[in-house]
């Protein structure tokens, strides 16, 4: 906590000399505090790796410093401290006080190169995606150099090397890196439309300690997409293709399991006035990439060079995100019983608004929002005794999750409207969660919402009722959420959730949670005490698990 505040002034204090002297510096600093207790209903304080439980207290701090200089260059910082501990669950990699971003950047209008840490994506991520969730503990940047060449305003050309980021250090790994994009319809200036193509290679090269590996150290992955749009009308399209690579069970490597990888991404949809529709098909087999190939499948995010998000409706409220689902893109092989090369399946989005004055829209319309997700095994003969799989392309094996809902927003006056939502899912926990006794659970999720403005200053309630159901005695849930904002500044919040059903780790526990926000220009300040369900927390469809806790939580926000 006493270096929490003498960072916390160190700040205040270049916001002052920032002020009046380096107006080309900018100032973010985060800083996200847990104290942990013991609960008389839930237990004793346990953090999973120190089992006495005795550092109830966690700080993850972050200071960021941005300075332009000279012409067209820019240095970046960023401290990040970890005292005494992480927060639960965080990578044990994330350690003490340091420097954990360093880079020195230039850029003009054809050119930037970055030396020191960076950030990249080639295409939706599926062969690249480098990027920062401070809520998710993921930091997987490059420590290298990368060049971006644009030579015309069709063409753009990025070269990079690194190796990635994890915790304080980084990985044995390296990683190599081309993309180009080249906008085809500008080319020939046709400018009621837009058509690109690109193309991407990444190698990850790292030795093993295998004497005769059946595998390369370096392993290639290529890409070839295409993006069309034209007026209300687009469509993408995505194929990738890895290079033969070693299968890894339980974090060994197994070398007499060596399979190529590949997915295939397809995106279209189309909008016009009160409507609009998006669909998505994606495949993927054996494509977990991971900069330290050991590291496949960590709980904690690490290592991770691609992006395989899960593609599903990103829910808003508790309930709806008790069963939710992670991306299966890697081969798995516990037992004859529970064996998987990757996934298929898709997703639909459909929005539409009843116009006004219609008996259905009122006097301020009604909209509708409409989402269906479907999710398999690729189908195939899956040998266990002999360490093979051969899957047809397009063939839907088992069923692993899929989630029906509608959502109606509904205004009623200008002080008054409300949401309702229901959802219907379905969820394979043997394998999604690799849980021998896991059950298939079908649960059925009503929300209702409400939300009402009163008052000269801004002031509101919103009110949050919601009900599932499931085909499980362990789980049925109740809960709710009250909010009241005092002004745009200043909120308060409780909320709770309880299960009614026969689940040992969570029947009859009621997660409850208070707290409340005030906000000030760039800052930021909120305060919680509560209970966290143990499960998982999710951002972006990319999820981490969190542990069943006790506690008051801070956080505070700034930048200048």
């Amino acid at each position: 906590m006493k270096k929490l505040i003498l960072l916390l002034v160190f700040c205040l204090s270049l916001h002052q000399a920032s002020s009046q002297i380096l107006d080309n510096l900018r100032v973010g600093l985060e800083s996200n505090m847990a104290w942990y207790n013991d609960d008389k209903r839930t237990g004793p304080f346990f953090d999973g790796d120190n089992n006495d439980g005795d550092e109830h207290v966690r700080v993850n701090s972050y200071l960021k410093l941005d300075y332009d200089f000279l012409k067209n260059f820019t240095a970046t910082v960023q401290v990040e401290s970890y005292e005494p501990l992480p927060l639960l669950n965080y990578s044990p990699n994330f350690d003490g006080t340091d420097l954990g971003i360093y880079s020195l950047n230039y850029k003009n209008s054809k050119l930037e190169v970055n030396a020191g840490h960076y950030y990249e994506q080639f295409g939706s991520g599926l062969v690249l995606r480098n990027w920062e969730d401070r809520q998710l503990g993921l930091n997987n940047a490059l420590l290298g150099g990368r060049a971006i060449y644009m030579p015309t305003d069709y063409l753009s050309l990025t070269g990079l090397y690194g190796k990635q980021r994890v915790g304080f250090k980084t990985s044995e790994g390296d990683i190599y890196g081309f993309n180009a994009v080249v906008d085809i319809f500008s080319i020939f200036n046709i400018e009621d439309s837009s058509l690109s193509l690109g193309f991407s290679y990444v190698g990850r090269e790292e030795e093993t300690d295998i004497e005769e590996p059946n595998f390369d150290d370096l392993t290639n992955v290529f890409s070839g997409r295409v993006n069309f749009s034209k007026n209300s009308f687009y469509a993408s399209a995505e194929y990738v293709a890895k290079s033969d690579d070693v299968v890894v069970l339980a974090g060994q490597l197994i070398n007499d399991f060596v399979e190529p990888g590949s997915a295939l991404l397809f995106n279209t949809g189309f909008s016009t006035k009160g409507f609009g529709v998006d669909a998505t098909f994606r495949r993927l087999e054996n494509m977990g990439f991971f900069s330290e190939r050991e590291t496949t499948g960590n709980v904690f995010l690490e290592n991770n060079i691609n992006f395989t998000p899960a593609l599903t409706k990103q829910h808003d409220y508790l309930l709806t995100n008790i069963f939710v689902y992670q991306a299966q893109s890697q081969v798995v092989f516990v037992d004859p019983q529970l064996m998987e090369a990757g996934e298929i399946g898709g997703q639909i989005d459909v929005f539409y608004n009843i116009k006004k004055g219609t008996p259905l829209g009122g006097k301020y319309g009604t909209k509708l929002a409409f989402n269906a997700s479907y999710w398999a095994g690729l189908k195939g003969d899956y040998d266990f005794g002999e360490l093979s799989y051969d899957v047809d392309y397009f063939g839907f094996g088992e069923k692993y999750f899929s989630d029906i809902s509608l959502e109606i927003r509904k205004k009623w006056n200008k002080k008054w409207n409300s949401i309702f939502y229901y959802v219907n899912q379905y969820y394979n926990q043997r394998i999604i969660e690799d849980n021998f006794s896991g059950e298939q659970i079908q649960a059925n999720i009503v929300v209702g919402e409400t939300f009402y403005k009163f008052g000269r200053i801004g002031q509101s309630v919103r009110l949050e009722l919601q009900r599932l159901w499931s085909n499980s005695d362990n789980h049925n849930w109740v809960g709710g959420t009250l909010e009241y904002n005092v002004s745009p500044r200043l909120s308060f919040y409780v909320n709770d959730i309880y299960n009614s059903g026969d689940d040992s780790s969570t029947s009859e526990n009621h997660y409850y949670n208070f707290g409340g926000s005030f906000n000030k220009g760039t800052t930021r300040v909120s305060l919680n005490y509560g209970r966290q369900r143990a499960g998982l927390v999710c951002v972006g469809g990319v999820c981490r698990f969190v542990p069943e806790a006790t506690g008051l939580s801070a956080s505070l926000l700034m930048n200048f």
